[in-house]
C-alpha cells in the first residue's frame, strides 16, 4: 500500500541520483505499551500503525518504511513481549521473536517508568546472546518527559549492566524529543545495498489489512474492559467502482452474543459511530471515497481457529483449524 504524505525533516523520499544506496532493517521490540507503534509512526513520518492507550494493541508484525537521501530504513513494529498463556497471546509473542532474526538492528524500547526492568527481563536475556553474535542492539528509553533525570540515569545504568548495547538513546516518541538522533544513528549504520521497497512505499502490508486495523483501532477506543481483546476484524468484500470509489465489507468476530450486542449498541448506534470513524480514516489513508459496511458475528472459539490467524499475519501456535 502506498500513499504520499509530507515526511518529517529527516525523511526525504526522493529517489537518489547516485547509485550508492544503503538499507537496514530495524526491529522495534519491548513489553506491551512501551510505545513501539507511536515510535514507528514518528520514524516513518505519518500514521501507519494504530495506536491506543491500551496494552496489546499491536497484534501483527508491521513494517514501516522511511527514506533519507540514499538510505532506506525498514522499521518492524512488533507485538509486545509478555508471558501470555492464550493461543493469540502466544502467537503474537512468537511473531515478535521471529522478527528479530531478519533485523540488522534491534531496538529495545523501554518506558521510563513502571515495571520496565521486570517486563524486559526475558528480552534482555535474548539480546545478550545477539550482541555476542555481533547483532547491533540499541537501548531506547521512551516517555522521558514523564520522569526526572536522576531516575532516567539510574534506569539506563541498570539496563547497561545487563547488556552491552551499541548505544543508548532517551526519547519521547509522542512529542519527538530525541528521535532525530536515534534516526541518524540507524541511518548511518545502514549497509550498502539495493532498496527492497519503492521510494514512496510507507508500509509492507495490503490496503485491506490496513483498513481492518483502522476499524479495530476504533473498536479498541470505543469499547472497554476485556471485550476489545476478544474480537478481530476481517475483510469480506473489497470492490473497486468505475468512479474510483471503493466498497469495503468487514466482518467483526466476537466470542459471545453479549459481546455482539455491545458492539452493535442500542439501535445500532455504537457500530454506526465506529463505522463512520473508520470509514473517514480509511478514506484518508487510501486517498479515495470509501463505502464501509460492518457486520458482527458471534463465534465462540475464533481464537482457536488457525483461519482467523492468517488475516492477522500470525501463525496459530497449535497449527490446527
Amino acid at each position: 500500500m502506498q500513499k504520499k504524505r509530507p515526511p518529517p525533516a529527516y525523511c526525504n523520499r526522493s529517489v537518489p541520483e547516485v547509485p550508492d544506496t544503503a538499507f537496514a532493517t530495524i526491529a522495534l521490540i519491548g513489553a506491551p505499551n512501551a510505545g513501539k507503534s507511536t515510535l514507528l509512526n514518528r520514524l516513518v513520518g505519518t500514521k501507519v500503525a494504530i495506536v491506543t492507550h491500551k496494552a496489546q494493541t499491536t497484534r501483527s508484525v508491521l513494517t514501516g518504511i522511511s527514506v533519507n537521501n540514499s538510505t532506506q530504513l525498514a522499521f518492524i513494529d512488533t507485538p509486545g513481549i509478555f508471558a501470555g498463556r492464550k493461543s493469540l497471546d502466544r502467537a503474537m509473542v512468537a511473531a515478535a521473536w521471529r522478527s528479530l532474526g531478519r533485523a540488522d538492528i534491534v531496538v529495545l524500547l523501554v518506558p521510563a517508568f513502571g515495571r520496565a526492568r521486570q517486563q524486559s527481563e526475558m528480552i534482555l536475556d535474548d539480546l545478550v546472546q545477539r550482541r555476542s553474535a555481533g547483532q547491533h542492539c540499541l537501548l531506547v528509553i521512551n516517555k522521558i518527559d514523564r520522569v526526572k533525570k536522576p531516575d532516567l540515569l539510574s534506569l539506563v545504568a541498570e539496563f547497561s549492566r545487563a547488556c552491552d548495547f551499541d548505544s543508548v538513546f532517551m526519547i519521547s516518541a509522542l512529542n519527538g524529543d530525541g528521535v532525530n538522533d536515534l534516526y541518524d544513528w540507524m541511518a548511518a549504520s545502514a549497509e550498502p545495498g539495493k532498496w527492497p521497497y519503492d521510494p514512496d512505499q510507507l508500509i509492507d502490508a495490503s490496503s485491506a489489512f490496513a483498513a481492518c486495523e483502522i476499524t479495530r483501532e476504533k473498536l479498541l477506543l470505543r469499547l472497554h474492559q476485556e471485550l476489545p481483546y476478544r474480537l478481530t476484524v476481517e475483510t469480506e468484500e473489497w470492490t473497486d467502482a468505475p468512479d474510483g470509489s471503493l466498497t469495503i465489507r468487514q466482518l467483526i468476530y466476537v466470542e459471545r452474543i453479549s459481546h455482539k450486542k455491545m458492539v452493535i449498541g442500542a439501535r445500532g448506534q455504537t457500530i454506526k459511530e465506529i463505522g463512520m470513524q473508520a470509514r473517514r480514516d480509511i478514506a484518508a489513508l487510501l486517498g479515495r471515497d470509501v463505502k464501509l459496511f460492518l457486520r458482527v458475528k458471534e463465534r465462540s472459539n475464533w481464537m482457536e481457529e488457525s483461519a482467523r490467524y492468517a488475516p492477522m499475519g500470525l501463525e496459530h501456535p497449535g497449527g490446527h483449524a
